[in-house]
């Protein structure tokens, strides 16, 4: 399994921007090897789950790649789909793709069975060219879904499900 980043209008070889970098080294994150790039039709292709800032990403990339609609959401509607997926419902491969595969097929049975969030609470904001105040709401944003996020993803990447509820670090 393979995690990648592009953008829907890169600045193509652009580094990362210093205030994303400064938030993601708090969060332990590396950013140093960041370098922009677009976002291709092959890659949505090759992917399994792909995951937008906010819903109108998901329509460019359902562009570039209708059948991505079913595997395509924007960070905040996925951690709401998958954060209502009872735990006995969760998936139970353990081959990282397979789990990817089958927690966005989860998510995209969930579509129409609530209602769907607000716009302005699914749309995470762009911080591009603006103050620090700006990157601190699009930090809090995130923060909100990780909970969400981790539980969906956690096991994707390896992560063993009674390590995550004894583990604090690892915890929801």
């Amino acid at each position: 399994m393979s995690v990648a980043s592009a953008g829907t209008g890169a600045l193509v070889a652009a580094p990362i921007d210093p205030l994303s970098a400064s938030l993601l080294e708090r969060l332990g994150v590396a950013s140093s090897d960041f370098v922009a790039r677009q976002l291709t039709t092959s890659m949505v292709a090759d992917s399994q789950l792909v995951l937008t800032a906010t819903r109108a990403h998901r329509g460019l990339v359902a562009r570039l790649h209708p059948r991505s609609m079913r595997y395509t959401f924007a960070v905040a509607d996925f951690a709401d789909l998958v954060d209502h997926i009872p735990d006995d419902q969760m998936p139970t491969v353990t081959e990282p793709g397979e789990w990817l595969g089958q927690i966005a097929s989860l998510a995209a049975q969930r579509r129409g069975l609530h209602p769907p969030m607000a716009a302005d609470e699914a749309d995470i904001v762009d911080p591009y060219r603006r103050g620090p105040e700006v990157f601190q709401a699009m930090a809090a944003q995130i923060e909100r879904w990780m909970p969400s996020l981790r539980r969906a993803l956690g096991q994707a990447g390896g992560a063993d499900p009674q390590r995550r509820r004894e583990d604090p670090a690892l915890a929801d």
